[in-house]
């Protein structure tokens, strides 16, 4: 069954869409995950060129490559359609090899700010709110939350970059993900600052103590949070409050 572009089949995207998780599995010092972005792509190559255009399409897709892996997604289902401009004659002013280089170095940051500074330290502090009662369900909490919005970005950052092409990257600039990475940072801290608050509570309350004292966490995490927003390291405050949250483990 052929989709609405005509030449790359919903089955071809599939099977991309499924070498996606091993984009990183063969690296090279020199060239990075050319590699794995050839094994990505080289479904939809062979549908789209045959015998010696293969060959050259498959160089053409060996230079230089590196950027976030949840983010390679879009990125090279716009590869598929921009290759597929080309195999009908109507290539454009802007290259696949000039569009790849252009885009994945700003992806690349946008991954890593969005994943691993905020998304990632924001679904262990809500599983440790699990942890911290005794529960068996907190690592699948973490996972859970971390894992679904990245397998939504593989999946659905795909299908949009075969389907709208260069526009992928119009789509993905409405959802300002170096915003969001802010705010997911900061709700870490606030997280972890009332984990802090309910620790404080329940050692007071083990000791005997008025736990009424819990609460003078609060003015702490609202220093931190204002400290946040004032340029301080998000990920120095994060290991402060991290700290605070082993002390009161160890000595609660």
């Amino acid at each position: 069954m052929e989709d609405e572009k005509g030449l790359v089949s919903r089955w071809v995207l599939l099977r991309v869409w499924l070498r996606l998780f091993l984009l990183q599995a063969s690296w090279n010092f020199e060239r990075l995950q050319s590699l794995g972005a050839l094994y990505v792509l080289a479904p939809a190559l062979r549908v789209l060129y045959r015998d010696k255009d293969l060959a050259e399409a498959y160089r053409r897709h060996l230079e230089y490559f590196n950027t976030h892996p949840f983010m390679a997604s879009p990125v090279l289902g716009a590869a598929i359609a921009l290759e597929e401009e080309r195999c009908r004659g109507a290539e454009g002013t802007l290259g696949v090899e000039e569009f790849k280089g252009m885009i994945m170095a700003p992806y690349a940051a946008m991954g890593d700010g969005f994943f691993w500074g905020g998304l990632r330290p924001l679904a262990a502090a809500v599983a440790l709110f699990f942890a911290a009662k005794g529960s068996l369900w907190a690592p699948l909490v973490f996972l859970t939350l971390f894992n679904v919005p990245h397998l939504w970005i593989r999946t659905f950052g795909l299908w949009r970059g075969y389907t709208l092409g260069l526009k992928v990257v119009e789509t993905l600039q409405r959802h300002r993900l170096p915003d969001l990475a802010i705010r997911l940072k900061e709700g870490t801290l606030v997280l972890l600052g009332g984990l802090c608050a309910y620790l404080t509570y329940r050692a007071l309350q083990g000791e005997g103590e008025s736990s009424i004292w819990g609460l003078s966490v609060i003015p702490l995490v609202a220093l931190l949070g204002w400290l946040a927003r004032r340029g301080v390291s998000t990920l120095m405050l994060t290991m402060t409050l991290a700290a605070l949250v082993l002390a009161f483990v160890q000595f609660g």
